[in-house]
C-alpha cells in the first residue's frame, strides 16, 4: 500500500488552517488507514479530522476542525492507495491489446476494479468482484456503477472474455440491482460473435434477468491495425444496419414493458449506416453520453443554443464531491499556465479551421456549413489505423501530418478530447504541432463561442 500524498491545499481551507502543506503523506485518518479516496472522503467528512502525517521523513499530527460535510481542502496524489485490481480477462476485442508498442506505460494498464467504475465511469466485467465488494458497494451506496455485459448467454460471455468466470460473474449484476444500486451496462458488438441472434438473446436476457438496469449502450467493436486477432473485424454497413434496427425494435419493447427505452445504439452505428441521428429527446437525458451514445445530438443541440444542463451521468464520486485525483486518460485535458494566451497565426487568422476526426467531420459538417469563415480539417487516424475514426483517439503524429500542408495564417481549433494532461496519446503536445492551435472544450456551446470570436 502506498501513502496518499498531498499535492495541493486550498487557500483558506480547513486543511490550510491546520498547517497541511503539499508533500505531506497521509499515514492515517482518525486512526484508520484509508485504502482509497472513497474511504478517505468518508473519514474526512466529520467536524474533527485527526491526521497522522509524514513530513520530511518525520511523523507529525494535525487536527483539522471544520463543519461536518465541509471539504478538507486537500487534493491527494492518487485515487487508490492500495493495489489496483487488474483485469484477468483476455478479451480478443480489448483495445488495450491493440495499442502499438512504445506508448506511455499507463496506457497499457488494464483494470477491472469496481472502485474505478464508481470514481470515473470505467466499465467492469465483475469477474473479480467478491462478496466483500458487494457488501461495501451496498453499505456505502457506491452508485452508479458501469458494467460490461457483452452477452447474457453464459457460454458466449465466457468465450468472449476468455475467462470461465465470465459465465457466472453477471450474478453480481443481479445482486447489485436487487440492492438498488444504479448500474449502466454496455454491449460491445463483435461481428460474427455476439451480433445477430446472440444480440437479440442478450437484449431479451436483459429484460428477463436485469430489467433494473438504468441503461444499456450498444457499441461497435473498434479494430486497430495493430490487432493480432484474426476473428476481429469491422462491421459491414449491412451488419451495422441490422444492429440499429434490432436496438430500435427492442426500445419499443422496453418502452411498452418498462416505460423507458433502456437500450441505445451508439452514434458510430448511425454513422456506419448513414441513418440520421435520433432527436435529442430520444436519448432520455443522454445517460451514456460519455460512451458515445447521443454525443452528436447533444453537441448539435448545444451548438444551436440550447441551455440545458451538462448531458450524461456523472460517476458517483463526482456527483458526491469534487476534487478526486484524475487517473490515466481521465486526467485533466489541458495543463494551462496562468496568463498563457493561445498563439495566433502569422499575420492574424484568415479563416478558422476546426480540427476533427473523420467521424467528427461528418457530425460537424452541417453545423459549420453556416459559418462562411470556418472550415473543417478532417484528420485521418493513421497511428491506430483500422476502423478507428473518432476524434478522441487522434494523436500528435496524425495532427502533424494533417497540419503540415495547411496554410500558416489560419486559426486552428483543437478539441480538448484529444488530450490528457496536456499530451496526446503518443506523448506529443500541442507545442509540437507545425501550426499554432487553440484548445477548445469538446462541446457544441464552446465551439460556437470560439467561432463567434473569429
Amino acid at each position: 500500500m502506498s501513502l496518499p500524498r498531498v499535492v495541493a491545499v486550498g487557500e483558506g481551507s480547513p486543511a490550510a488552517r491546520a498547517g497541511l502543506v503539499p508533500g505531506d503523506e497521509i499515514i492515517a485518518v482518525n486512526g484508520q488507514v484509508p485504502r482509497d479516496v472513497i474511504q478517505y472522503q468518508f473519514l474526512t467528512d466529520g467536524p474533527e479530522v485527526d491526521l497522522e502525517l509524514r513530513r520530511g521523513g518525520l511523523e507529525v499530527g494535525a487536527l483539522v476542525r471544520k463543519e461536518a460535510g465541509q471539504p478538507l481542502g486537500v487534493e491527494v496524489s492518487s485515487a487508490l492507495f492500495d493495489r489496483l485490481r487488474t483485469c484477468d480477462n483476455h478479451c480478443e476485442f480489448c483495445f488495450i491489446h491493440q495499442l502499438p508498442k512504445g506508448m506511455r506505460r499507463s496506457l497499457y494498464q488494464r483494470d477491472d476494479d469496481y472502485r474505478l467504475s464508481f470514481l470515473y465511469g470505467n466499465f467492469t466485467t465483475l469477474t473479480r468482484f467478491t462478496e466483500a465488494d458487494l457488501e461495501r458497494v451496498v453499505t456505502e451506496r457506491l452508485s452508479p456503477l458501469f458494467v460490461s455485459i457483452h452477452a447474457t448467454d453464459p457460454a458466449v460471455r465466457a468465450r468472449m472474455l476468455r475467462n470461465r468466470r465470465g459465465a457466472t460473474s453477471l450474478r453480481w449484476l443481479g445482486e447489485l440491482l436487487s440492492a438498488g444500486i444504479e448500474v449502466h451496462g454496455q454491449v460491445v458488438v463483435c461481428p460474427g460473435v455476439n451480433d445477430a441472434s446472440v444480440l437479440e438473446d442478450t437484449l431479451c436476457g436483459v429484460l428477463d434477468e436485469y430489467p433494473g438496469l438504468a441503461t444499456v449502450a450498444v457499441v461497435p467493436l473498434g479494430v486497430s491495425k495493430h490487432s493480432g486477432e484474426a476473428a476481429m473485424r469491422a462491421h459491414t454497413p449491412a451488419e451495422a444496419e441490422a444492429v440499429v434496427a434490432l436496438v430500435e425494435e427492442w426500445q419499443g419493447i422496453y418502452a411498452a414493458v418498462l416505460g423507458r427505452r433502456l437500450a441505445y445504439a451508439s452514434d458510430e452505428y448511425y454513422l456506419l449506416t448513414g441513418r440520421p441521428f435520433p432527436p435529442a429527446q430520444a436519448y432520455d437525458g443522454f445517460p451514456q453520453h460519455e460512451n458515445g451514445v447521443g454525443m452528436a445530438a447533444a453537441f448539435a443541440a448545444a451548438f444551436q443554443g440550447e441551455d440545458g444542463p451538462v448531458h450524461g451521468v456523472r460517476p458517483g464520486f463526482f456527483a458526491w464531491v469534487d476534487g478526486a485525483p484524475a487517473l490515466g486518460y481521465r486526467a485533466a485535458r489541458t495543463l494551462p499556465k496562468r496568463g498563457e494566451r493561445p498563439r495566433s497565426g502569422v499575420g492574424g487568422p484568415r479563416r478558422t479551421a476546426v480540427l476533427t476526426g473523420e467521424y467528427g467531420a461528418r457530425v460537424l459538417g452541417p453545423l459549420v456549413a453556416g459559418w462562411p469563415r470556418a472550415r473543417l480539417v478532417p484528420v485521418r487516424n493513421d497511428f491506430f489505423g483500422g476502423n478507428i475514426a473518432v476524434t478522441g483517439l487522434l494523436t500528435g503524429a496524425d495532427l502533424v501530418a494533417a497540419l503540415g500542408s495547411e496554410p500558416e495564417g489560419d486559426r486552428y481549433l483543437l478539441p480538448d478530447v484529444c488530450l490528457s494532461g496536456g499530451r496526446f496519446l503518443d506523448g506529443l503536445t500541442p507545442a509540437d504541432l507545425p501550426r499554432p492551435v487553440e484548445v477548445v472544450p469538446t462541446d457544441g456551446r464552446s465551439l460556437r463561442r470560439a467561432l463567434e470570436v473569429a
